[in-house]
């Protein structure tokens, strides 16, 4: 391939550096991609700042960041029968081996040889070209904008988290956690039939934001002070006006939070720890056992990226009102900066990876 290929790489010192970078050989199930618009994520942050997220760690290795995308079909390889030149996609970030038991059952999410873009030592594709597996890339309907494209990405977190936790007419939900993930959390359940979503956060801002899009019926503003478990879930169940919710979604990585879920769901309820917090949380399992709440995991997600687009395409779940900055890949520094900045007050920040002048290359921002 003869593209000169720019691509925003991290080291974990809270800089972007535009640099080129070598595009893989096209293999026969693979498409070159010219990416049109990237989604900036809660885990991009920590590889920005920190240079890790959870138990991955780049080790002081440079890493190409970025997997929420969308982008159009510029080559396609020997074997590709489903897409062609010219096709807008939806980019699912996640290639596994297809061959496993994991991959067979129907969750490859779960595949051991999983790779993940802008997971360690897999690179991202916050870049101008990238180069993906057909299978794992989604047609995108003509009404369903690139920025909407890469929003299937987070949105496909949210219904998953939904489908697991058996939403369904009638039930009452609670999440912990008002950014994009539990936003979006709230709007599928309201679609599957919820009838009562209550979302809980420190920042009163989000928590509007959530009233206003449609995604909560009920929403309460969390002190520091809320750090008992079982007086905070007494607390919740005030607010919700009911005897706990059927699905508690834990959506802000908070510990106390993970823990308030249990108490605050109602016996035969269900917890999913959607959230990352710390690698080891004591958590009140006699009262989920007495009770008979699940505890339920979510990584990533699974075969849900074509119903994801069709709640964008239906107009049923409005991913659009959720991107509050643009930048362009030129910006892409300043892009992390402002997802970061309290002041900015961002929800989700959108990159577009348009071609550079050549003066930009090789540049810190």
């Amino acid at each position: 391939m003869d593209k000169d290929n720019i691509a925003a790489i991290v080291k974990g010192d809270k800089t972007i550096e535009l640099a080129k970078w070598k595009l893989p050989e096209l293999k026969n199930n693979d498409v070159l991609l010219s990416i049109s618009a990237v989604g900036i994520c809660g885990s991009d942050l920590k590889y920005w700042a920190y240079g890790k997220c959870g138990r991955f760690n780049l080790e002081g290795k440079p890493m190409v960041i970025g997997h929420e995308a969308a982008g159009v079909v510029v080559q396609v390889g020997s074997s590709v029968k489903s897409l062609q030149v010219g096709d807008r996609v939806a980019i699912e970030p996640g290639v596994s081996c297809k061959t496993c038991s994991h991959c067979k059952s129907g969750r490859y999410n779960l595949c051991p040889e999983m790779r993940f873009c802008a997971t360690p030592p897999v690179h991202g594709n916050l870049c101008q070209y990238f180069v993906h597996d057909a299978d794992f890339c989604f047609k995108l309907p003509p009404n369903v904008s690139d920025e909407e494209g890469a929003m299937i990405e987070p949105l496909s977190v949210a219904v998953h988290t939904c489908r697991r936790a058996c939403v369904t007419s009638g039930h009452h939900v609670l999440i912990f956690g008002c950014g994009p993930i539990g936003i979006l959390c709230g709007l599928v359940a309201k679609h599957y039939g919820a009838t009562q979503v209550t979302i809980v956060d420190i920042d009163q801002d989000r928590l509007e934001v959530a009233k206003k899009l449609g995604a909560a019926d009920v929403v309460h503003k969390a002190t520091t002070t809320d750090n008992d478990p079982v007086t905070f879930a007494h607390t919740l169940r005030e607010v919700a006006n009911d005897d706990g919710s059927h699905a508690a979604l834990e959506c802000s990585g908070a510990d106390i939070s993970l823990k308030t879920a249990v108490h605050a769901s109602r016996p035969g309820g269900c917890v999913l720890l959607v959230g990352r917090g710390s690698m080891d949380v004591p958590m009140p399992m006699v009262a989920a056992g007495t009770y008979e709440i699940d505890i339920r995991g979510i990584f990533r997600y699974a075969n849900r990226y074509p119903e994801a687009i069709e709640l964008v395409s239906s107009g049923a779940v409005d991913v659009a009102s959720l991107v509050t900055h643009r930048f362009t890949l030129q910006k892409a520094g300043d892009a992390f900066t402002t997802a970061v900045s309290p002041k900015e007050k961002a929800m989700k920040v959108m990159i577009k990876s348009l071609r550079l002048n050549k003066k930009n290359n090789n540049k810190k921002y």
